[in-house]
């Protein structure tokens, strides 16, 4: 059954619009399984750039499905935005194109101010959330207290649905934080309103899916944030509320326990991480500054959904074998290989060590990072330019040792390596 799924190898941030958006050219449907709009994916089409945080990236391509899965959380106002922006760019997405799961759950504006309020309260251990809802509206989700998307189809019970969860916020918003309430019947009325334009886009999703895969159409699923943020397997508790690992699309999707085509982990050629927690190869100085660019390119490391200045890092090839087992990985598509040309040495991580102890694998997984020192193992850097590389072999030798020691830690091949933004800037290995 052509299942495919991308999973994000890191802490998120590692390039998967981009891979996504190659691998759709041979997909019916591409399904986006977890998060809300958190997640942030960029896809560089020619001298557009579209920046995506709910409709999956997949849907450049022409000849896909976009399906919004049961395990998301969809913030209608930014759906609604989203939409038009694409209707702008040339890109209708009518209900044939865009299907959202009646099981989704829905943020409201109280999940956004609670959000807000509870990161406030925590003070100097403030996790880093993006402040869109994401933790309360899953919250509310595992309280049975949450608001479907089927909802909408019942028009006069979903307002009075909305009111109510809106009244309760205010409870939270008003007595435990001293922040303002809301107005309730103004949220109702407003999602009122998205229920009218959103309904003829749901479905079960899940059916939909199941009757492709056994037909023989091939899906994708598109994961959000990385292996790294996964509730239960991530560096918690700096991680995201979802399950943004491979068994995470089954869940996220309702297509059951079956085995996957291939399963692509995507990562960066060096490490990367938005907000607060331990980041044992962290980098400042010159090195920094190269990675994480000046923000005035689209690709450089400021948040896509954020805008937060991204802290950078040598590559963590503990990490990655971490995330290549959780998700049994088939392949690993490698980004950003082009923002290492002029870093002479450069570093990879191939272990932690404890004291006297060294460890090549984590022995209780990423939770707690702060106590680990790297061992870093020193490859030779080059200065060519590679963005115009196409085929492995215009690339200098010394990024194709890179890349290689990097397939021989993860214990797979390395089948995708990006130059650079743009769609042709891949070498597809065989």
């Amino acid at each position: 059954m052509p299942l495919d799924i991308v999973v994000g190898a890191q802490w998120g941030d590692e390039g998967k619009g981009r891979m996504v958006d190659l691998l759709a050219a041979e997909a019916d449907f591409v399904a986006r399984y977890g998060g809300g709009d958190n997640a942030g994916h960029t896809v560089t089409v020619g001298d557009q750039i579209f920046k995506l945080h709910l409709i999956p990236s997949g849907v450049i391509q022409p000849n896909t499905v976009g399906v919004l899965g049961n395990g998301m959380l969809v913030n209608p106002s930014t759906l609604m935005a989203e939409m038009a922006q694409l209707r702008e760019a040339g890109i209708d997405l009518p209900p044939k194109r865009l299907r959202i799961s009646h099981a989704a759950h829905l943020i409201t504006p109280a999940h956004v101010a609670l959000d807000a309020a509870q990161e406030g309260a925590r003070g100097a251990e403030q996790i880093g959330t993006t402040k869109r809802g994401i933790g309360p509206a899953y919250v509310a989700k595992a309280a049975r207290r949450g608001l479907r998307v089927e909802m909408m189809l019942n028009p006069e019970d979903f307002a009075d649905a909305v009111e109510t969860r809106v009244e309760e916020a205010n409870k939270h918003l008003t007595q435990l934080y001293g922040a303002d309430a809301l107005d309730p019947k103004t949220v109702a009325t407003e999602f009122m309103d998205y229920a009218r334009q959103l309904k003829p886009y749901i479905v079960d999703a899940s059916q939909l899916l199941t009757d492709a895969l056994n037909s023989g159409k091939r899906v994708l699923a598109e994961g959000a944030q990385g292996t790294l943020l996964d509730l239960d397997h991530g560096t918690y508790p700096y991680v995201t509320s979802s399950s943004p690992t491979a068994a995470g699309a089954l869940l996220g999707l309702g297509i059951g326990i079956r085995p996957a085509n291939r399963i692509v982990g995507v990562t960066k050629a060096f490490q990367t991480r938005v907000g607060e927690g331990a980041f044992p190869t962290e980098l400042s100085g010159k090195v920094a500054k190269h990675l994480r660019g000046t923000g005035a390119n689209p690709w450089d490391e400021f948040g896509t959904t954020t805008g937060r200045p991204r802290r950078v890092g040598w590559i963590d090839l503990v990490l990655l074998r971490y995330a290549c087992r959780q998700n049994t990985l088939t392949e690993v598509a490698l980004t950003k290989l082009d923002i290492l040309s002029g870093i002479d040495p450069l570093k990879i991580c191939i272990a932690y060590r404890i004291g006297d102890e060294t460890f090549t694998e984590l022995p209780l997984g990423p939770a707690d990072l702060s106590q680990f020192e790297p061992v870093y193992e020193e490859l030779p850097g080059w200065d060519v330019d590679v963005t115009a590389a196409r085929h492995w072999d215009d690339l200098p030798p010394q990024a194709q040792k890179y890349v290689q020691r990097i397939e021989d830690a993860a214990g797979m091949p390395v089948r995708w390596i990006s130059v650079g933004p743009e769609r042709d800037q891949v070498i597809i290995r065989d």
